[in-house]
């Protein structure tokens, strides 16, 4: 299934439940190769060349070579080198997941237990053959990655979110709460983030759009990315960030950090989850309010899941136009319905229709995406927040994607504007930008 990649347990045969799978002679090769060298590496810990990443290879390489030498092990060149790949990827690495994570088609690795891993690959769900060797070889790998960020996953903190040094994103979920053993899902991103011209030629949006939403940033429209998960909030919100004159200021506020901004003047910051004692604890909210007092021209939270979304609607009603932020939603008048049920979470007791007035104030426009059935994401549909009549916000669609049908797996349909001009096109006549004529045409 995985081509030009090592994969260490190829071989295995499917597991029928209750027994374990029969090892080929490779893999027993290579547990007994990889045992032998890690005894030879802890017989060595106190040299000082363990914690130089080149020279600790170096040094697994040469215990390699006198294990084979030892037990009378000979392969050719390539099998060769596969194992000690193998046997570098379980004792410096992530084990058998090292392939999955270097494969940059694969956006998605999801372990759920030592014996079923899927990984998501062009928006669509696949199983793969690679396995753990058990639970604890599995529990091994999660310690590696949580461990050099100070945190625990144990029977007292059953759950944890990492980040490993590339960026990518890490949950782990162990016993106790998980049935099937532990659950480890890394979520990747690109090392490059997604340009305009990128998300136009893959479909997720229309030329059209783009020109509107890079006059809208410029302009200091509010707005909001909503969608489901895996939708592409993120990598939308990333392109989005992207049209922000150099000359500002900008502060993004992180769950786990995952945007990737040029502009030269960019503070990131991140949460911090409470330490083994549980203690210490910076949320995202308290993120939110100081940042207001670090004189930023753009706030850019990476998500609102909670209180911190009374403080994100201040921001945008109190000077700092032109903010950002995704959430969970179903469609644009669920995300504004979301929002309100954050604000009610920060705890102020504001009544319903003094929130639904923030929120129509602040936010003033939403961006809603879906992941198609065929693994495509795509902007369906683009909503103008116009304000309140009596206890309702009033909203109106400016882009709405049409599914003509799918053919051959593929959804079939287009992007289109509604015909429909925002009010706020004043803001963009204020600024001095002009768009494209051809913007909102209705097209046949």
């Amino acid at each position: 299934m995985f081509t030009n990649r090592p994969a260490l347990r190829s071989e295995l045969q499917p597991k029928t439940k209750g027994k374990p799978a029969k090892l080929s002679e490779l893999e027993k090769d290579f547990i007994l190769i990889r045992d032998s060298v890690q005894k030879a590496l802890l017989s060595n810990s106190n040299n000082g060349s363990a914690s130089d990443p080149v020279k600790l290879r170096g040094m697994i390489e040469e215990c390699f070579n006198n294990v084979l030498d030892e037990e009378k092990l000979l392969y050719n060149h390539d099998t060769r080198e596969q194992l000690l790949d193998w046997v570098v990827a379980d004792i410096v690495g992530y084990g058998p997941i090292e392939p999955l994570l270097k494969d940059p088609d694969i956006t998605e690795i999801m372990v759920n237990g030592p014996d079923e891993i899927f990984v998501e690959r062009y928006g669509l769900i696949e199983p793969t053959d690679v396995k753990f060797e058990s639970e604890a070889h599995l529990r091994r790998v999660i310690d590696r990655i949580v461990s050099p960020i100070g945190r625990r996953v144990d029977e007292t903190s059953p759950m944890v979110d990492a980040r490993l040094p590339n960026g990518y994103r890490v949950n782990a979920t162990i016993p106790p709460l998980s049935l099937d053993g532990p659950i480890l899902t890394i979520r990747k991103f690109s090392a490059r983030p997604f340009t305009g011209q990128d998300l136009i030629a893959n479909s997720t949006m229309t030329v059209q759009l783009a020109n509107f939403l890079k006059a809208c940033v410029e302009a200091r429209v509010n707005m909001v990315v909503s969608g489901g998960t895996g939708s592409g909030k993120t990598t939308f919100l990333n392109m989005l960030s992207a049209f922000i004159p150099e000359r500002e200021r900008i502060i993004t506020i992180e769950d786990t950090a995952e945007l990737q901004l040029r502009q030269v003047h960019v503070v990131r910051l991140e949460k911090r989850p409470p330490n083994i004692e549980g203690k210490g604890e910076i949320t995202i909210r308290q993120l939110v309010i100081n940042a207001l007092r670090m004189r930023p021209d753009r706030i850019v939270v990476g998500e609102c899941r909670g209180g911190e979304a009374l403080d994100m609607l201040q921001a945008m009603n109190t000077g700092h136009d032109g903010s950002m932020t995704t959430v969970h939603s179903n469609g644009p008048r669920d995300a504004l319905r979301r929002v309100e049920t954050m604000v009610m979470m920060a705890g102020m007791d504001l009544p319903l229709k003094a929130i639904r007035e923030q929120v129509a104030s602040a936010i003033e426009l939403i961006i809603h995406m879906e992941r198609l059935k065929d693994g495509s994401r795509k902007v369906v549909q683009v909503s103008e927040v116009q304000g309140m009549e009596s206890d309702t916000i009033v909203m109106q669609d400016l882009f709405v994607f049409h599914q003509t049908g799918i053919r051959n797996g593929v959804v079939q349909g287009s992007l289109k504007p509604t015909g429909l001009r925002p009010r706020f096109l004043s803001k963009l006549v204020a600024n001095s930008i002009e768009l494209p004529e051809n913007v909102f045409d209705l097209q046949p």
